[in-house]
């Protein structure tokens, strides 16, 4: 028998994208290999892996920074392949050279299809049980909307709530305030699902939000008190 909206705790579920729904990790460790074959770099570099450990540590770094509000998103996105292209022996790294890269990346990233274990079971479920399922992601806008048809949960939400429209990134308590005035949802009532403990967790504990954390490295348990803590998506059914 389905919950009601009246019955449930948290009827709205704002739920992180990137690498807790969608592989993104997973799908660009596959498009940064379709680059480096298209762009041909095996004539800069001796070995593939100098390009490819060089891009995710910049990457690490700079959506750290984006997060903060320290950087701007054109910024971030030449930035993110210029560090690497720059240990090509011989290439001439133009920010022309690294909006190309950016480009084909990012096309081959979106046309990826790859969730997260359990993740399309999950929101198959959610959906079933009648809550309100709300997108809130600090991705690119036009990267986004292709990842979601690509991997079929477009459908599945209710409201996509992306930074880029908000003004702030998460975990900015401005951007938790706008997703709330967008999606209807009440602040006592919202439960914040993410994978990335300082960007989703914090920022929403600090909007007053319930928590969420999805522990991908089971290890390193949370750093501090959530509401809920698992290590695979199909745990939060005994949840929700």
């Amino acid at each position: 028998m389905n919950h009601t909206l009246k019955d449930m705790r948290y009827p709205d579920l704002f739920v992180d994208f990137d690498d807790t729904l969608y592989d993104t990790h997973g799908n660009a460790v596959i498009a940064l290999q379709e680059l480096f074959d298209v762009l041909q770099l095996g004539r800069y570099f001796p070995e593939p892996s100098l390009f490819y450990d060089e891009y995710w540590k910049t990457n690490i770094d700079l959506w750290t920074r984006y997060s903060k509000g320290e950087i701007s998103r054109d910024y971030l996105i030449i930035e993110r392949f210029r560090r690497p292209l720059s240990f090509g022996k011989g290439l001439d790294v133009t920010e022309a050279y690294c909006l190309e890269a950016s480009d084909r990346f990012l096309d081959f990233c979106s046309s990826k299809p790859g969730l997260v274990e359990g993740a399309k079971e999950l929101m198959d479920y959610l959906k079933d049980k009648g809550y309100r399922l709300h997108m809130c992601s600090n991705g690119f806008h036009e990267v986004q909307y292709k990842k979601l048809r690509a991997c079929g949960l477009h459908d599945h939400f209710d409201t996509i709530i992306l930074s880029e429209d908000a003004g702030y990134n998460k975990p900015a308590p401005e951007y938790f305030d706008y997703a709330l005035q967008q999606s209807g949802a009440k602040r006592e009532a919202t439960l914040m699902i993410g994978d990335n403990f300082n960007t989703d967790i914090l920022g929403a504990k600090r909007a007053g939000l319930a928590t969420a954390y999805f522990n991908r490295y089971p290890d390193y348990p949370a750093p501090e008190p959530v509401d809920m803590e698992v290590t695979s998506l199909i745990q939060l059914k005994d949840f929700l």
